[in-house]
Order: structure tokens, then sequence, then C-alpha cells
């Protein structure tokens, strides 16, 4: 038996420790296990673009951020070309990739991947590919899961750069503005605010009156606390119920980012106070995955090849009540899990004096 294994989309703290978990499983059934380089598109070059991975390789590499096959969120097989907007993968294309897994002799397919390499895949699964699908995604959004590998590495940078930016905001009686990732949940900037004990917290979930946070700032200074921390999702909802973008996207979803500065120049404006941003940016998605990220994706890595034993194709690994199991694909494309504003983490945030800005 041989098998195969990509990710596709966005980097992800744990993905290596996902492909091990898929070699170290396939290993002890005696199965071999080819790694597509490039997401998807390693399955295009004629006899395609792969390696051969053994479990001496995997291991070594489980414990790393980044990918060892690569990956990216371009290319022939972008289904998702916009905010709900999906395209189908051209025929050509699906013959193509079929033809050199037949070659190859390629039982089963693994794709790692976040709701758009997701929504490719249930496409590729719809025109006869044996998949199965492995969750990934820093932001935590997937419906049919709930959590993902990756978020509480991200969660735990978030925590660490607001240990940091403590100090500096004591020292010159400052406003820091942290913005994190998060483009329609607010679970990174949430979690991290909570874990790194940030006063205010901006969501896209809950629409901002920066007036109020304002004024929440202007109670703490009167108070005796003359500095302050804000945490800002990046998709976080500033200008009239509308999120901040610096660009339309290439092939998909509009570009973020600018959230942070906006909140910082309206608390200087409303303040007066020395206020300064900073972007966390793609921080969160380098470095080595914490212990809890590494665990999970190896329980997902092993649950996948599970499935293929199993000729459970069309179905996606799932973490639900603390176990591993699965759900088909199509339950899990483009079904947000967002943070519900009236929840227990949110009022767990109010409960620690945290503003959420309304």
């Amino acid at each position: 038996m041989r098998i195969g294994v990509l990710n596709s989309g966005g980097d992800c703290p744990g993905l290596n420790a996902v492909i091990n978990g898929v070699v170290g499983a396939a290993d002890k059934l005696g199965w071999e296990v080819l790694g597509f380089r490039d997401g998807f598109e390693g399955l295009l070059p004629d006899g395609g673009d792969y390696m051969t991975l053994t479990p001496d390789e995997t291991v070594a590499a489980a414990s790393l951020g980044g990918t060892i096959l690569g990956t990216t969120n371009k290319g022939n097989f972008a289904a998702k070309v916009g905010e709900g907007d999906v395209a189908r993968i051209p025929s050509e294309i699906m013959d193509k990739a079929k033809e050199n897994l037949k070659k190859l002799n390629v039982g089963g397919l693994v794709v790692i991947g976040g709701d758009g390499s997701l929504t490719t895949a249930l496409q590729m699964s719809e025109e006869g590919f044996n998949i199965v699908g492995v969750p990934k995604t820093i932001d935590n959004d997937l419906q049919a899961t709930s959590m993902t590998f990756g978020f509480d590495s991200a969660v735990s940078s978030v925590v660490e750069a607001l240990d940091r930016l403590h100090t500096t905001a004591q020292s010159h009686k400052r406003v820091m503005v942290l913005e994190v990732m998060g483009r329609h949940a607010g679970w990174i900037a949430l979690w991290g605010a909570i874990g790194g004990g940030a006063n205010v917290v901006l969501i896209p979930e809950i629409d901002t009156c920066i007036q109020k946070v304002a004024d929440f700032i202007k109670y703490r200074e009167a108070a005796g606390k003359r500095s302050s921390l804000v945490v800002v999702a990046e998709g976080a909802k500033l200008q009239d119920g509308k999120i901040v973008t610096r660009c339309e996207g290439e092939a998909s979803e509009v570009s973020l980012g600018g959230a942070g500065d906006l909140v910082a120049r309206e608390l200087v404006r409303l303040t007066d106070k020395d206020v300064r941003a900073c972007t966390l940016g793609h921080l969160q998605r380098g470095g080595s995955p914490t212990a809890l990220d590494r665990v999970l994706s190896a329980r997902f890595g092993v649950q996948a090849v599970k499935l293929i034993e199993q000729k459970r194709f069309g179905r996606m690994v799932s973490y639900q009540s603390s176990e591993v199991g699965s759900v088909p694909i199509g339950d899990a494309v483009h079904q947000l899990r967002l943070v519900n504003p009236d929840g227990e983490v949110v009022q767990t945030a109010r409960a620690l004096g945290i503003c959420l800005g309304d």
C-alpha cells in the first residue's frame, strides 16, 4: 500500500508533526508514504513532485515549525476565490493529478489544510479521489472541530508578546496596541488577551465603539493605572461595522491589515495618551509548535491513516469532546466556528475586567 500526504495554504506550527503522525502510523502497517511538495501543485508535474518519507526523517522534523514539504495558497487548485465564493477546479487539472496518482499507485491522499484547501479536497473527493482531510488553521475557526492544531502555538506567541509589551508600557506610561491574526473569528485575540493580561480586546464578532475604548482607558488612568494593553484582531469591525483592509488579494480574499494602527490613531485623538501600535503578523505562524499542538497534530495524522485503512474516504479528521474522530469533508467547509459574544470565554474576559469595546 502506498499513500500520499500534502499540506496546502498558509504554514502553521504542527504541520510536520501531522506528517510524522501519518508516516509513523503508515509505517506500522507496512505502507509507503509519498510527501508531495508545495501543496496540490506537487500532483501536476509528470510523475509528480514528491519525496519518499521515512519515520527517521519525520520524527526529527516533528518539533520544527513550517513544513518540510513546502506549501502554497496559490496555483492551479485555488477553489476558494473570495469570501464565500468557490470556483471549480478545471477538469484538465483534475485529470492530470488523477493520472499521476494512478501511475504512482497512491491508494489514498491525506490533505492537510484550512477551509480553502479542504474546499479543493472536497471537489477532488467528488471526482473520485481517495481523499482524507486534516483541518489546519491557527484561527481555530472550523465548525466541524473544537480545536485545530497551530492555535495553541499562535496564542502562546501572543501571550509572550503581551508579556514583553507590559514592561515597556509601564515604563513609559503608554497604551500599547497589539494587532493579531483573526479574519473572521477572534479566538486568538480573545485567548491571547486573557492569557497575556490585556485590558482591552477587540474581535470580529463584537462591533467596536472606539469612544468606549477611549473612555475605558481614561477611567483606568483616573484609577491610577497609567498604562494599558489593547489586543485587536485583524478582522475587528472598526469602521461602521467594516473591517480594515490594505489592498485586494490577488486571487482570494482581501488583504487585511491596519486595524491596530487605526485603533492607535483614534486613541491618540480621543485620550491624548502616548499610544504605540505593534503588529505581530506572521510571527504567529512561525516557530516550533507547543507540546499541546505536537500531540494534537500526531493524533490527527494517525487518525487520517486509520480512515484510509478503513477506506472511509471523503472525511476530515475532527476533535470533539477530547476525542479524535471524523466528519464528512462537506460538513466542514464554509462552516465557521465563531466566538459567541455571550459565551463563557467572553464572560470570563468581562469578569476579569477586560473591555471588549461594546
